[in-house]
């Protein structure tokens, strides 16, 4: 008797980081939070043929491009021939690469899932699975992106610790907006990487700027009253300021930066690797012009 075919799908959200950027990757921690409305699916349609792939949506060229890659390298860590895969896989995403909410993060989880769903890898060894093969994208990958993605939830990441869930009783009024500019998480993290080893006083003062930012925004997202924005301005300013002694504010963040900031934003900051991609903003009042743009944080 011939076995029933099992076709499956999945959904995983982009993220977005709100401190703990670089530093993350030496001690530090991060604050994570998913972000549904930019997400990747990945659909699994069980047949007897050779496996094949597809992708569409806003990110298609990008994700046909890279696939192959990835898939190879998750076939070498599972000790798989690509003849031992059978059926379509479609993708379809909506996430900007280079743009710091998780693209990358999302192929990889999806592919883990998959991976577990076929039986080829232990749900416990799902994050693992996926952070090595982000390394593919960020050179060396802290794993902050792959966990959000996978719990879908909000989240208190460290490399030494893990991860647990970030209890939120404050929810201020931040939204993401693109700087029209990409950046390259590779590149960045070798851009501090070289800093660290040609200035390593100023670098730890920059990481004990950002776990400061860190330890505030913890305390914020705490409180449940949002009456006064201050502190909320304070942390993101000392967060953005880590960026630019880090050299990863370009001049298409700084405009973005200041439209921002004359059309009303009382802070903002970079959310990711840096040179591009969205930018956190923090807002007492949103306009109608502006809020076109913008992308709320919490839904």
């Amino acid at each position: 008797m011939k076995a029933t075919l099992r076709n499956f799908n999945y959904v995983v959200p982009g993220k977005w980081i709100l401190s703990g950027e670089h530093t993350v990757l030496r001690g530090g921690e991060a604050l994570v939070f998913p972000l549904p409305s930019q997400n990747l699916s990945l659909k699994y349609i069980e047949t007897d043929s050779d496996l094949e792939i597809s992708a569409r949506g806003e990110n298609s060229t990008e994700i046909e491009f890279i696939i192959w890659s990835v898939i190879e390298r998750a076939l070498k860590k599972l000790n798989l021939k690509r003849r031992d895969l059978k059926g379509e896989i479609h993708f379809e995403s909506n996430i900007r690469f280079g743009a710091g909410v998780g693209a990358s993060a999302t192929l990889c989880s999806s592919l883990a899932l998959f991976f577990v769903e076929k039986n080829k890898l232990k749900p416990e060894q799902a994050f693992e699975f996926a952070r090595d093969l982000e390394n593919i994208f960020h050179g060396e990958s802290s794993g902050v992106d792959v966990a959000v993605a996978l719990q879908k939830k909000p989240l208190l990441f460290s490399r030494l610790n893990g991860f647990s869930d970030l209890k939120v009783a404050s929810y201020p009024r931040l939204y993401l907006s693109f700087t029209g500019a990409r950046g390259v998480t590779k590149d960045c993290v070798d851009q501090v990487k070289k800093l660290i080893e040609l200035e390593p006083e100023k670098s730890l003062k920059i990481d004990q700027n950002m776990i400061k930012a860190t330890d505030l925004f913890k305390k914020l997202l705490s409180d449940p009253s949002r009456v006064n924005l201050d502190p909320w301005v304070e942390a993101l300013q000392l967060a953005q300021g880590c960026f630019d002694q880090w050299g990863l504010s370009t001049e298409a963040t700084e405009k973005h930066r200041s439209e921002l900031i004359s059309a009303g934003a009382l802070a903002v900051k970079l959310t990711g690797s840096g040179r591009g991609g969205y930018m956190l903003s923090l807002w007492d009042h949103v306009p109608e012009s502006v809020a076109i743009k913008l992308i709320p944080c919490f839904t």
